[in-house]
């Protein structure tokens, strides 16, 4: 889910402490006679730097650049194949027999200051929603905070909608993660819509300018 996700109106503050992390469920298995690919759901998933044509251009660039600083983490990112109509999380879960829990959201909130545009990416579980009306606002410290429309998000990140991920943001943007990423298995948008990442929620948490930011999600 992108910009066109609906404002969150939690009660939050960045300071708060987060409440006990879920445990993800579902774990990816590894399949025989082929080096490197799991199966996970119903589909195969294969490392994401040897898919090159599964990545939009941003994506493949911050993968590069991550393998040269984290190696161990970079080669356990994974990616898969998906029918382009199936993008969507709800979609992409049902269609492919994924737990909802391992999806994360990347959702882009912008908000204006003394005439300045301030952008963060903002990345929860799909079983969570970002407060943006209150978290995420006070760290942007705008007056109001909102989804960026759909034109105006695709056109400044280089990914297709319903594709938009931390992987590769645009320098400038913050990068926001709830806790609940960061740990076990997340499965994310890969900048394209036919196909996503799996990847370690340590490698988001090592992605340039993340934030790891108690408090930032909000059950859905």
């Amino acid at each position: 889910m992108t910009a066109a996700q609906s404002p969150a109106t939690g009660a939050s503050a960045a300071g708060e402490a987060s409440p006990d992390l879920p445990e993800v469920a579902g774990e990816p298995t590894a399949v025989l006679g082929e080096t490197g690919a799991v199966a996970f759901g119903t589909l195969v998933w294969v490392p994401a730097l040897e898919r090159r044509d599964l990545l939009a251009e941003p994506v493949h660039v911050a993968l590069a650049e991550l393998a040269d600083r984290h190696p161990d983490l970079a080669e356990q990112i994974l990616v898969a194949e998906i029918d382009p109509e199936h993008a969507d999380t709800a979609a992409m879960t049902t269609a492919y027999a994924l737990p909802l829990e391992v999806s994360a959201n990347c959702v882009l909130v912008a908000g204006r200051r003394a005439g300045e545009e301030r952008v963060a990416a903002c990345v929860v579980r799909a079983t969570t929603r970002a407060d943006v009306n209150n978290v995420v606002r006070r760290l942007l410290d705008v007056r109001k905070a909102s989804f960026w429309p759909t034109e105006q998000a695709v056109a400044a990140s280089g990914m297709e909608y319903g594709a938009i991920t931390p992987v590769g943001v645009p320098d400038g943007w913050r990068l926001l993660l709830d806790p609940r990423v960061t740990t076990g298995h997340a499965i994310v948008g890969s900048g394209i819509r036919g196909s996503k990442l799996l990847l370690p929620g340590e490698a988001l948490a090592v992605l340039p300018g993340a934030e790891v930011v108690p408090g930032l999600a909000q059950p859905a």
